[in-house]
Order: C-alpha cells, then sequence, then structure tokens
C-alpha cells in the first residue's frame, strides 16, 4: 500500500530539519515531494562542507511551469537530513547536463 518507490532509488530514512520544514511552508513545497526527490532524484551533486544536492525537474502546478526541485542535505548510510530545500525556473543555471 502506499507510494510505491522505484528499486533504483535509496532507501534511507529522510529527516527534514526544523529548518527546511519552515522554507518548504513557505516556499509551498510538499512534503512527499522532497521525500519522492531524495528517494529518486534525477541529479545528485557534491556541495560545499560535505553536503549533497539532489534535484529533480518537474511541472509545477501554482507556477504552471517546468520547475527543478533542490534538495541540500547530508547524506550517510542510512540517512538524509535535508538542510533545506528549493524550486526554482532556472533549469539551464542548475541543471548538469549529463549529470
Amino acid at each position: 500500500m502506499g507510494l510505491d518507490a522505484d528499486d533504483e532509488g535509496m532507501r534511507v530514512d529522510v529527516i527534514i530539519t526544523e529548518h527546511a520544514k519552515f522554507e518548504s511552508g513557505r516556499r509551498n513545497i510538499p512534503e512527499e515531494l522532497i521525500k519522492s526527490v531524495v528517494e529518486v532524484p534525477q541529479q545528485k551533486l557534491s556541495s560545499k562542507k560535505g553536503r549533497v544536492i539532489v534535484q529533480k525537474k518537474y511541472y509545477d502546478e501554482t507556477e504552471g511551469k517546468e520547475m527543478i526541485l533542490r534538495v541540500v542535505g547530508i547524506e550517510s548510510v542510512d540517512e538524509f537530513r535535508v538542510i533545506t530545500v528549493y524550486k526554482t525556473s532556472k533549469i539551464d543555471k542548475y541543471w548538469k547536463e549529463g549529470g
């Protein structure tokens, strides 16, 4: 029952910090969307301070256009701790071709 997860996705606990909860609420980003990006990202990039950025393109109904959801976090073997999350329409800036 529930959501079907892609077998290729990560099987980790997704922990959303208070800051990330605040930002996702302010930015109108559903928690389920955050979890789906962490579990089955289209791209995974290294970031500063040992952090990881996972991202996925999606169609945002509210904005009426294609967006990228970027989830910044700290990854370990059994969990992904979400530090912050944001959506952007600047696909050319953030999408890494071949990535």
